[in-house]
């Protein structure tokens, strides 16, 4: 059985709690579908291609570090759209090798709010929310996840960054990905 390490649990305890007690189950179950469906039809097209998986020097050996695949080849397709405050709201699905050179996939709603750097540059950070599935944890039984996000966008090309959190010898990686909106600035 895999276990969220305690402060990712933690962090996906708040993120559900403080909404339920305020509002209720059903009216927090009812504001995210809204949230979801209004992402998915009036967002607009993303691709998405993962770079790279950097595994944390420091939290493995020299030789686990020379076995794993840190060039994640793959491709996903989302949905983005921006709210009224420019804050993302986006829904996504990516499959990539993960770090034994197995099929990965991974599928979640993202949000992040933005400071502007310039004139067309642009910092984000925010949260994913999903499932990820893996050969070597449950034989691709869907695991859920709770993983902070960030960006540096140009224009229409963002790239984009995960860290997955561990401990000695498992996550502490950080997950690479470009992601191209057409047609948007």
């Amino acid at each position: 059985m895999c276990r969220l390490p305690a402060p990712l649990a933690a962090c996906a305890l708040m993120l559900v709690a403080s909404p339920l007690r305020a509002e209720g189950v059903s009216s927090w179950l009812d504001q995210a579908k809204d949230e979801l469906a209004t992402t998915w039809h009036e967002g607009r097209s993303e691709v998405y291609l993962p770079l790279h998986t950097a595994h944390l020097r420091g939290a493995y050996s020299r030789e686990k570090i020379d076995s794993y695949q840190e060039t994640p080849w793959g491709l996903g397709y989302g949905r983005g759209r921006f709210d009224e405050k420019g804050n993302w709201h986006g829904l996504y699905a990516m499959g990539f090798q993960d770090s034994h050179y197995k099929p990965e996939w991974l599928a979640g709603y993202g949000w992040k709010t933005y400071w502007n750097l310039g004139a067309e540059v642009r910092l984000g950070l925010g949260y994913t929310a999903g499932f990820t599935t893996r050969s070597d944890i449950g034989h691709y039984t869907p695991l859920p996840l709770v993983l902070p996000i960030g960006s540096l966008d140009y224009r229409e090309v963002s790239l984009e960054a995960a860290y997955v959190p561990g401990g000695k010898g498992y996550g502490n990686v950080l997950f690479f990905w470009a992601k191209w909106r057409p047609g948007q600035h």
